[in-house]
């Protein structure tokens, strides 16, 4: 059984994070990915740490199982190269700030002309449209810019970026989506159309009830820790070793956590009986609740917690993320064996189907412009001797 996007080909022109990591997930889903990059230096992300035998471990959990070609997007020949490319490609994706491509002559308006069915995907800081359209941007200020540094962290202290880059990560996300859903609507048209994702955009759309809870009174929701803004008890507890979580999401959940605790009072206690209740009185509740669980091992809370269908976890750090047995079920850590590097772990594929065969291992790395001559003998028949004139001239 083939995956769902085996024969989709991928030209990938982007950098760094937030394009490679949509490439990524299209590469996991089957499709063969196409990696452009400058000639010499290839990738930023080449040059970011963490390091291992001077292996960049950022870039290769990125760019695992791609291919990569070098070319010279300033020279005329590696232009009409694109343009060449794009004939036999369903997929181009790009992060450049927006109008760059244009000014190299490859912006969608041309490329469409070429290709009618071609699926052109832009993944930017604010967009290709608006008055910060052509502004740079990284993550940091697209978590800052939509507001998920604003709710993040703890009252009266600073502005806290989320520990993961959620900008770049949700706008690759949202692309991989769209292209998808391209793909899908190219077989019903048979032609292709220009994706458009923004940073920002994408950091609004997953605000979940900020935007809600300020349209309710005019004040703009605050940081509040672990707590959640409208449903209680929802957080962190310190039990008598370390922290653990309890998320009671209905009073049917509450009910049967008091009595699996041994606090029936607290299940007739008309103050707490609603999840309304309970939010209304939290600065009375949670301190009777982390009295209570101050008296046991996290570990002791969690077993008898979860006797009762109740959810409750531990909060792991990363060497327990990646010996987690259920993490492990899932095939999340997978390895790749790398020249350079040795083995390395990485995460594993989260999107699961029937269609996708769960593998331990992923292959590795490209090495920079690995796959030029091969990529550009199979789709656009050169031969050795055009391909090393090429080398020469600077193209590739």
């Amino acid at each position: 059984m083939s995956k769902p996007f085996e024969g989709i080909k991928v030209l990938d022109l982007t950098r760094a994070l937030a394009g490679p990591y949509c490439t990524l997930v299209l590469s996991d889903l089957g499709a063969e990915v196409v990696k452009v990059e400058i000639p010499q230096s290839g990738d930023d992300a080449r040059q970011y740490g963490p390091f291992k035998n001077k292996q960049s471990l950022y870039f290769l959990s990125l760019n695992r199982a791609k291919k990569s070609i070098t070319l010279n997007l300033k020279a005329e020949e590696g232009k009409l190269i694109v343009k060449d490319l794009v004939k036999k490609f369903d997929v181009l994706v790009e992060n450049f700030r927006p109008g760059t491509m244009e000014k190299l002559g490859l912006g969608y308006n041309e490329l469409k002309e070429i290709n009618p069915r071609l699926i052109y995907a832009a993944s930017s800081g604010f967009g290709h449209t608006g008055p910060d359209s052509k502004k740079p941007s990284y993550d940091l200020l697209a978590q800052a810019r939509g507001g998920i540094m604003s709710i993040t962290g703890w009252p009266d202290t600073p502005p806290t970026r989320v520990g993961m880059s959620t900008g770049d990560i949700t706008a690759g996300l949202f692309t991989a989506i769209g292209i998808g859903a391209a793909l899908y609507h190219r077989e019903k048209t048979g032609v292709g159309e220009k994706i458009d994702v923004a940073m920002l955009d994408s950091q609004v759309a997953i605000l979940e009830n900020a935007l809600a809870r300020f349209q309710v009174d005019g004040v703009s929701p605050t940081p509040i820790g672990n707590k959640h803004p409208t449903v209680s008890p929802f957080q962190a507890f310190m039990a008598k070793d370390e922290y653990f979580v309890l998320p009671i999401g209905n009073d049917k959940l509450w009910q049967k956590f008091c009595h699996v605790v041994g606090k029936e009072d607290w299940a007739n206690d008309p103050r707490f009986v609603t999840n309304a209740g309970r939010n209304n009185n939290m600065d009375t509740l949670i301190p009777m609740i982390e009295k209570l669980f101050l008296t046991k091992k996290a570990s002791e809370w969690i077993k008898l917690i979860e006797s009762a269908g109740i959810p409750c976890g531990p909060i792991n750090n990363i060497e327990k993320v990646m010996n987690d047995p259920q993490v492990h079920a899932r095939n999340m850590i997978v390895e790749i064996d790398d020249d350079v590097a040795g083995t390395i772990k990485i995460a594993g594929n989260p999107i699961k189907m029937t269609s996708i065969p769960e593998e331990k291992k992923r292959n590795p790395v490209p090495k920079l412009g690995e796959h030029t001559a091969e990529v550009l003998s199979k789709y656009l028949g050169y031969d050795e001797k055009k391909i090393a004139q090429l080398k020469e001239d600077g193209v590739i």
